[in-house]
């Protein structure tokens, strides 16, 4: 409780915290769409909905807390799985699969929207 009591009491309030999440879990919700539209075809958005808020849950919990970042990836993809095992019901081979996409998805659009971020902010106005 610590850390959170130091983060907070730096100057980053509750809200930016929340607000930080709420982003997050957001981005992971379209990009979890993204690959399982991909790879099963036709399926329902709400189900990305709830594969999203895990990770990004994780990630904040662990930044926050200072713990160590391969650990919050590696548990962050275990329950990743486990939610698109049990949401999409489909075998543990076509369920990494799409974690294995939705992690690369992920990646490649963060890079992008953040190289455009970097980009726009360092433009001349």
């Amino acid at each position: 409780m610590d850390a959170l009591t130091l983060q907070t009491a730096a100057g980053a309030p509750v809200t930016a915290v929340a607000g930080t999440f709420a982003l997050f879990a957001l981005f992971l919700s379209l990009t979890a769409h993204i690959a399982a539209r991909n790879v099963l075809g036709d399926v329902e958005l709400k189900k990305a909905f709830a594969v999203g808020p895990v990770p990004a849950a994780i990630a904040v919990v662990f930044t926050t807390f200072g713990w160590n970042s391969f650990v919050a990836l590696a548990l962050a993809l275990g329950l990743d799985f486990g939610f698109v095992k049990f949401l999409y019901g489909r075998s543990n081979r076509l369920s990494a699969y799409v974690v294995t996409i939705h992690f690369v998805v992920s990646v490649l659009l963060g890079l992008v929207l953040f190289g455009l971020s970097a980009i726009l902010m360092t433009a001349p106005f």
